[in-house]
């Protein structure tokens, strides 16, 4: 039973197709939340993040910024390799469905105005990895090969 959901998890017949979407939104992921982790490309860190969640109502903002922060950086490192994409995305989809109904909804579409544009985009690109897998070029499809 464990091997067949391990088995679900990693197999995928997506390929080589899928590591061209992996590695753009998982380097985008990974930057995203190094920048609420650690303050890295301009990004304000845990405590100025986690304030500015408290400030638009996701308390308690610090862990709100962990959880975000750890779910787009490990999220996007985990992409980028192509190990345990399909949860990796999952916990990716989750996060941009908060940012765009928490941030980005009531400022329309577009991104001049701070809309879901973006977010959209992203939770498009986690959805479809959680559902194709890593495909062929990935620890995923090395570690199915182990449990076959």
């Amino acid at each position: 039973m464990t091997a067949s959901i391990v088995q679900k998890i990693l197999t995928s017949n997506a390929g080589v197709a899928a590591l061209a979407l992996r590695v753009p939104v998982g380097i985008i992921f990974a930057a995203h939340g190094a920048q609420k982790l650690f303050g890295w490309f301009g990004g304000y860190g845990l405590e100025g993040t986690g304030g500015w969640m408290d400030s638009i109502g996701l308390s308690p903002g610090i862990m709100m910024a962990f959880l975000a922060g750890a779910a787009e950086f490990f999220g996007g490192i985990a992409l980028i390799l192509g190990l345990l994409t399909r949860p990796a995305a999952l916990s990716l989809a989750i996060a941009m469905v908060v940012a765009i109904f928490s941030v980005h909804i009531q400022n329309g579409l577009f991104m001049a105005n701070n809309g879901c544009e973006f977010g959209l985009a992203l939770l498009a690109a986690s959805v479809s990895l959680l559902f194709s897998g890593a495909g062929k070029a990935s620890i995923d499809s090395l570690l199915a090969k182990r449990f076959n």
